[in-house]
């Protein structure tokens, strides 16, 4: 689809628009929405000069005038052994608040700012709570985080720490979600999951790799997915390289979800483009345990775009691949480490090739998940404090 004159936003499901300086974040029908297909950026556009996704500020929408950054993008790339492959390791921990939310937030919360926004909602399970907390907190916004009540601790003490109040809710993750949607009708809602202007800033992402990998596209990327943020910015990223002519093919998209909560799994496997009802059980993977992505079907074609795949990783196995990233110095969260270990079940497939440049993005530190982390590595399971002096 080619570039429209004029941005606009835009619900792929109806056709419908929007201007682009509405502050909505979501359609009249209650649809998701995402921003027109954009032009893209090619080399000499990237501002070398700034060190944040900011360098890649030509390829937004609209012109930010007073971006709120803390640093965010501009992540390594670590070149490590898995399985006897090479693979790229991008550790987006080395995000402000600890994880690739970052990306998203900052140019969403910049765009709210812009706007005049002095107030808004948000639900998360954790990461994406923490991240709109602190960027809030450096736009001068307040900030209500609403999680499930089983939300790691430390994820909650950092978005308190950051000065947002937060709300737990009493459920899982749907129920947390439905929360919001009730107080979106008196206090602006910044969903990550549903804010297009969080999925430009997740579309960095690939301009970072595109410059990471000497201005080429991979041959692959793994990552794991929840509502898919990464999945649709990598998307909307390498299709507009794709668009500028600074890449020849876009990367295949190779998704990883937990066994316990897969619903994109399923209904990528049962060739649908709507919800394939699952069960579903507690998951260590907790970033990824969304019953129900609001972007599922824009999602799925994401994946088959790209030639994709995906994967269900079980519990023992995502357990597994975090010890295994920490034997090599990664300390990853286990929603994270879901993705390297589908590693494993793509090359299987024959999905990763010998020789193939394959990404896996680490979406987020393991100190995120101190408590989970402490039962994986303690050999009594508890949580190894001692009470010692240090």
């Amino acid at each position: 689809m080619e570039a429209t004159a004029a941005p606009s936003y835009v619900d792929q499901r109806s056709g419908r628009t929007y201007p682009i300086d509405d502050l909505r974040w979501r359609g009249d029908d209650g649809a998701p929405l995402t921003v027109s297909p954009q032009p893209g950026i090619t080399r000499g556009d990237v501002d070398t000069g700034t060190r944040s996704l900011w360098r890649y500020r030509a390829a937004l929408p609209l012109d930010i005038t007073r971006p709120v950054s803390l640093g965010e993008g501009c992540t390594p790339l670590v070149e490590k052994s898995w399985a006897g492959e090479r693979i790229g390791f991008k550790l987006e921990w080395f995000s402000p608040t600890g994880s690739f939310k970052d990306r998203g937030t900052s140019v969403m919360i910049s765009l709210l700012a812009q706007q005049g926004v002095t107030e808004v909602v948000e639900d998360s399970s954790g990461n994406g709570g923490a991240s709109v907390s602190a960027y809030c907190a450096a736009a001068g916004i307040r900030a209500r985080i609403l999680a499930p009540e089983s939300t790691s601790p430390a994820k909650i003490v950092q978005s308190r720490a950051y000065g947002a109040e937060v709300q737990l809710v009493p459920g899982g993750r749907e129920a947390t979600a439905a929360e919001a949607l009730r107080q979106s009708a008196h206090t602006h809602y910044a969903g990550h999951n549903w804010h297009p202007f969080f999925l430009q800033g997740t579309k960095t992402l690939a301009y970072e790799l595109w410059e990471d990998l000497g201005f080429s596209a991979p041959d692959n990327i793994v990552t794991v997915a929840g509502a898919g943020s990464i999945v649709l910015g990598c998307d909307i990223g390498f299709s507009e390289l794709l668009a500028a002519g600074a890449i020849r093919r876009r990367p295949r998209l190779l998704v990883a979800q937990p066994a316990n909560c897969a619903p994109l799994h399923a209904s990528f496997h049962a060739g649908s483009d709507t919800l394939v009802p699952v069960d579903h059980a507690p998951t260590i993977a907790e970033g990824a345990a969304i019953p129900e992505p609001v972007r599922l079907p824009e999602v799925l074609a994401a994946i088959r775009r790209s030639g994709g795949d995906m994967a269900a990783i079980p519990e023992a196995d995502i357990e597994s691949a975090v010890r295994r990233l920490a034997a090599m110095g990664l300390y990853a969260e286990p929603t994270s480490a879901t993705a390297a270990a589908a590693v494993d079940v793509f090359r299987a497939r024959g999905a990763i090739g010998r020789g193939q440049t394959t990404v896996v993005l680490l979406t987020g530190s393991g100190m995120k998940a101190t408590t989970t982390m402490s039962r994986l590595f303690t050999p009594d399971g508890r949580d190894g404090t001692t009470g010692g002096a240090g």
